[in-house]
């Protein structure tokens, strides 16, 4: 009786436990990919053992070695790859480089993501007046239409 009820209660820590290592798992190999990188915007969920891929990445390669990637992991048994690519047209990489070389802020996390002229920063910035500080540069990048300012402050 008390091996049984041990072992029930192992499993079922082992099991609630399980997405926590799992997610754990993903973000690591995720972080890990070596084109992945500030124009990229890489997010994941974890269901049980079903990975789904979403955001935006500017290479292809990406998309496809992500998926690669989180499908090896032990305890993935499906990946749904929802990336989308971003264009890679020259002036949408213009833009990219303005903005990045705008916002080199200390204490930001910062990803920029372009696609037809528009900006979306996602990430973390230190504190409100950071946020604002890096929508504002952005904006101000030449050929930008729109900018959408996504930043969390960082606790």
């Amino acid at each position: 009786m008390k091996t049984t009820l041990f072992l029930t209660m192992f499993f079922a820590v082992f099991a609630a436990a399980q997405p926590t290592q799992l997610a754990k798992e993903v973000t690591r190999q995720l972080q890990a990919l070596p084109n992945h990188g500030v124009f990229d915007n890489l997010n994941y969920t974890v269901e049980g053992s079903k990975v789904t891929l979403f955001g935006q990445v500017a290479n292809p390669v990406l998309k496809s070695s992500a998926e690669q990637t989180v499908k090896h992991i032990a305890g993935v048994t499906s990946v749904d790859n929802q990336l989308q690519v971003l264009p890679g047209d020259a002036l949408d990489n213009d833009i990219r480089a303005g903005v990045y070389r705008r916002l080199v802020l200390p204490g930001t996390a910062i990803h920029i993501v372009v696609a037809h002229q528009n900006v979306t920063l996602v990430g973390h910035a230190r504190t409100e007046g950071d946020k604002n500080l890096a929508g504002i540069l952005a904006h101000a990048v030449p050929l930008v239409a729109s900018l959408t300012n996504e930043l969390a402050i960082a606790a």
